[in-house]
Parts: structure tokens; C-alpha cells; sequence
């Protein structure tokens, strides 16, 4: 089959496509024939070799997370799962693949289309692990860095969903998206302390920062000096400023599927910014690695 490999920890320059040998499901997994698989900003950190105290990297490696596919084997002990359904999910794999192992998934349902059930997974699950843990909740102001991304935007929904408010930073070309969405947009850089008292003089409850870009100093003055209810999932100088960094929740199959039907039904969205033979991964994670993406970029195996 098909895949992205790299031999080497690098640049998108080590990326390659290559015919491996196709993966087969041990127990508790299934294979997918993969429709479409997601580019993460973690791909690239991990392709660099900058996460290795966390995810550990056997080379020669394929990269990414989460895909989108039909299921063509199984493996022994799976349950409810069948050859030809359909499903989204992790990949125990890499995703930039023809095909991919997985054990946990859930069925994507008819009415969501197979890219925007690829970018679903990782946005969703990390947007509401962050909420739950500053016990986001009706009445609450939130501040929320990087939220036109795909998982700032998911987390803008998921926090309106719980009645909260939210302030969201982006640039000034993602104001009217994130509007309707239902956050109040303001623009980062410098100066951002005052935009934010401007449009919230009663102050923020608590800060999600999905972009990692410097923002912790100017969350903690609005949090009037305390690192209580900052949580970042992006930026690598936390400990030093003592903010709480979230990384790998629980991957959990109801939750998901619970997702997938808020995305069927139009009430989250995880936009596609844009799609990519997987021939050029590297163009898509090089995009990624730039910043500034409205949702997901998207690789068709």
C-alpha cells in the first residue's frame, strides 16, 4: 500500500511516499480503508522529534492521528463493528495511509461527509477535555486564544453550548466567522489585555489557549494574577509560569459518537480548510506548521 514515512526526525523535506507492507488487526482492532485523514499541529511537533519524552517515535514512521474510512477486517474480540461499516476515529497506525488499524472508532453517520468526520476526533475531544477541566460552565466568561483552529473553534461551540461566554482571539480576517459562531472576537498581539477589558470590564473566569503563542503572560493578568482555571494545550513554557498543560485525554468511542452526531446535525463544526492528495502531505503539514488555519487541513489517501 501507499504511505507518508520518514526515516528521520525533521523537517517536511523527510517526508516521502513510499509502498509498505499493509497492516493487519490484532485483537480489539480494526482496519480501515481509509476515505480521508486529518493534519494536526501535533503531526509535525512529533515528525521534528521535539515530543519524544511523551510520544515516542519508532522510525521509520507514518504520520498522523485520525481518519475516516471503511472497515475491511477485523479483529478477533470486536464487537458491534463490521466489515463495510463506516466509521471515523484514532488511528493506532499512521493515518496518512491507504490503510490504518484502529481500535477505538464509532459509525459516522450518513449526513456527515467523510473529510469533515476525519477532522472531528482530536478538535473534539481535546476542546472538551479542556472545558471540563475549567469546569466551563452557564454564566461563565471564557477567553479562548487561537479560536478560529480547529480546536478553538470547536471549543468556541462546545463552551456557547454550555451557556458560557466567550471571548475569542484571532486575527481580524476570522472575526466574522467566529461571530457566528457565537464568540465575541478580538484581535491578538500587543494591546490584547485592554481589547479583552474592553469588552469584558467584569474580567474572564478562565482561559483556554489552543494556539500557544505567547499568550499566558497577558491570561494571567486577566486573571488578575492567578494561574487558576488557564489551561494550555499548545504552549511548552507553562510550567515555567506555573498554567496547566493538558495533553492526551481519554479516547472514548461514546464520546465520539456523541460528536459525530452534533457534527451530522449541523451543531459543531470542525470546518475544512483545505484537501491534499497524499502524495503532498508535506504541503499540508508545511500549511500547518505556518499557522493561521481556519478548521482542518485534510490528506485523500
Amino acid at each position: 500500500m501507499e504511505a507518508i514515512v520518514y526515516e528521520e526526525f525533521g523537517g517536511p523535506g523527510v517526508l516521502r511516499l513510499a509502498d509498505v507492507d499493509e497492516p493487519h488487526p490484532g485483537p480489539g482492532q480494526v482496519r480501515l480503508k481509509v476515505q480521508a485523514a486529518a493534519v494536526n499541529p501535533i503531526d509535525y511537533k512529533i515528525r521534528y522529534g521535539w515530543l519524544e519524552q511523551v510520544f515516542r517515535t519508532t522510525l521509520p514512521a507514518t504520520p498522523g492521528m485520525e481518519a475516516a474510512g471503511v472497515v475491511d477486517e477485523v479483529g478477533e474480540g470486536v464487537s458491534g463493528i463490521a466489515v463495510g461499516d463506516e466509521v471515523l476515529g484514532w488511528t493506532d497506525t499512521g493515518a496518512y495511509a491507504e490503510y490504518a488499524l484502529a481500535t477505538v472508532v464509532a459509525a459516522k453517520p450518513s449526513g456527515l461527509g467523510w473529510e469533515e468526520a476525519a477532522a472531528l476526533p482530536v478538535a473534539a475531544e481535546t476542546a472538551q477535555r479542556v472545558l471540563d477541566t475549567l469546569s466551563v460552565a452557564a454564566g461563565d466568561t471564557l477567553l479562548l486564544h487561537g479560536a478560529a483552529g480547529a480546536v478553538g473553534s470547536a471549543g468556541v461551540q462546545l463552551a456557547v453550548a454550555r451557556g458560557a461566554r466567550v471571548i475569542g482571539t484571532a486575527s481580524p480576517a476570522n472575526h466574522d466567522y467566529l461571530r457566528a459562531l457565537g464568540a465575541v472576537p478580538v484581535s491578538y498581539g500587543d494591546g490584547l489585555v485592554a481589547r479583552v477589558r474592553e469588552v469584558a470590564p467584569e474580567g474572564v473566569d478562565a482561559v483556554f489557549d489552543a494556539v500557544g503563542r505567547g499568550a499566558l503572560a497577558d491570561s494571567i493578568v486577566l486573571r488578575g494574577g492567578s494561574t487558576d482555571r488557564i489551561v494550555t494545550i499548545a504552549d511548552p513554557n507553562a510550567p515555567e509560569l506555573g498554567v496547566a498543560f493538558s495533553r492526551g485525554g481519554v479516547r472514548d468511542a461514546a464520546s465520539l459518537a456523541a460528536h459525530a452526531a452534533l457534527a451530522a446535525e449541523g451543531i459543531l463544526r470542525v470546518p475544512v480548510a483545505a484537501r491534499f492528495p497524499l502524495a503532498d502531505a508535506a504541503k499540508a503539514m508545511e500549511l500547518s506548521e505556518a499557522g493561521h488555519v481556519r478548521g482542518k487541513l485534510v490528506l485523500l489517501p
